[in-house]
């Protein structure tokens, strides 16, 4: 018996990370930027627009993968569409490395962000859908763990190939890594199973109650049992629209959480970071250097956070992050403001990103893969998603147009944001920590 408990542990296990390794493409697709920018100009002779376009671009991909993806998903199963966002992963990589003009550049960018995009709603869904609630919180969590394991790996092998100088070829080379960890998450892909939950939507019942038995469940036929009730008191499987009045909550949640997320200046400060520091007169090389130590401290708080996910609670964690970045934002601005201690810009952005990670990098894709019934729960997740996509793709196209004018700005704008972000959980959110996802409607108020 304690044999087909660690078999069914393994295969959740295996699942679950599975369906996190797109968070790992995500995080590392998304900040390998950060290392090529610089060169990028110089090559294709850019202006600081046409620098914040640049990177934007992979971003504007993001918002139409967010927004189509749960469709998708919610048709063809988490599983399968994740598989086609791998593929995208790995004609991006390959094809930044090996462009030519500017604009095949920034068309292989724009796929990658399709990519990203679907994955960022894909990713969480599949493992909310799989995870028992007394592990959801951690299983989800997984996801963000994998975002910023990518940004370490992005900024340690910026740094590498940095160090080795590899001259005009160091930006191709930066961005085509990637297509090594993409190959591994198809084939991961290969041997993991469809979600039960999505399965019951098809009313392919068998198929449901025998993955939630190999996947360790002591009563699969009372689970499936379970979901089929829930979906009938949603409505049915059938009922798929989202924007309803009886969702309005809901809609502001997901909504919210992902503009306050990006309105942090998490993905500006990540993209742009070897760029701030080198107008605070760093070199490149020690840029590249701080910036691992950014990604070194950006996990080890994730990882601090999702312990405390299932204890202290989804809304604690935000509350405290809130107080803490708006704090850290509000010194490097101050810095920036005086011109002076520049050498305090590290600690202020390893103190950001510490509270940033312990609290909204840890919560975000969790609370949006739990808070929707199992009929929309996809397109609900891509609504969040593309609310977070538009505003990284927007902050991140304005960033250095705004900090050509004034470097303490931005950083003043996102710590301001953390203040309204704080007033407003503290005034509206609901926890949802130890809920299972059949009983998350009754518990906010939808019948």
């Amino acid at each position: 018996m304690s044999s087909d408990r660690s078999k069914a542990f393994l295969l959740l296990a295996k699942s679950a990370l599975t369906g996190a390794l797109g968070g790992l493409l995500f995080g590392f697709d998304t900040a390998v930027i950060a290392g090529a920018t610089h060169s990028l100009q110089l090559h294709y002779a850019l202006s600081e627009g046409q620098k914040g376009f640049t990177v934007a671009i992979a971003l504007y991909g993001t918002v139409l993968g967010a927004m189509f993806s749960g469709p998708l998903g919610q048709k063809i199963g988490s599983r399968s569409a994740l598989r086609i966002m791998g593929i995208l992963y790995i004609i991006s990589a390959a094809g930044c490395a090996f462009a030519g003009p500017w604009w095949a550049f920034l068309a292989f960018r724009f796929l990658g962000g399709l990519g990203i995009g679907g994955s960022s709603v894909l990713g969480p869904v599949y493992i909310a859908e799989l995870a028992p609630a007394k592990w959801r919180g951690r299983l989800v969590g997984m996801f963000q763990i994998n975002i910023v394991v990518g940004i370490l790996l992005a900024y340690l092998s910026n740094a590498i190939i940095t160090h080795f100088a590899f001259g005009a070829l160091e930006w191709r080379v930066q961005l085509g890594v990637a297509v090594l960890p993409a190959l591994f998450f198809m084939l991961l892909l290969l041997s993991v199973p469809q979600s039960s939950r999505w399965l019951v939507t098809q009313n392919r019942i068998d198929e449901a109650q025998l993955i939630l038995a190999r996947m360790g469940s002591p009563d699969s036929q009372a689970e499936v049992d379970s979901m089929v009730a829930a979906l009938h008191a949603e409505g049915g499987a059938e009922q798929h629209s989202l924007f309803s009045s009886r969702y309005t909550l809901l809609i502001f949640l997901a909504v919210s959480i992902g503009l306050f997320n990006q309105l942090s200046g998490i993905n500006a400060i990540l993209y742009y970071l070897n760029d701030i520091f080198a107008s605070a007169g760093f070199s490149s090389v020690s840029s590249a250097y701080q910036a691992v130590m950014i990604g070194v401290a950006n996990l080890v708080a994730t990882l601090l956070g999702i312990s405390f996910i299932d204890r202290l609670g989804r809304k604690t964690l935000l509350l405290i992050g809130a107080v803490g970045t708006g704090f850290s934002l509000a010194g490097v601005a101050y810095v920036f403001t005086i011109n002076q201690h520049l050498k305090l810009l590290l600690p202020l952005l390893i103190s950001f990103i510490v509270f940033f990670a312990f609290s909204q990098g840890a919560v975000i894709w969790v609370y949006l893969s739990e808070v929707f019934p199992t009929n929309i729960r996809a397109k609900g997740q891509g609504l969040g998603s593309s609310s977070h996509w538009i505003a990284n793709a927007v902050i991140a196209n304005l960033f250095p147009l705004v900090a050509v004018y004034s470097k303490a700005l931005p950083f003043w704008f996102f710590s301001g944001m953390m203040a309204v972000q704080f007033l407003v959980v503290l005034s509206v959110y609901p926890e949802t920590k130890g809920q299972t996802l059949e009983g998350m409607s009754q518990h906010l108020g939808l019948h």
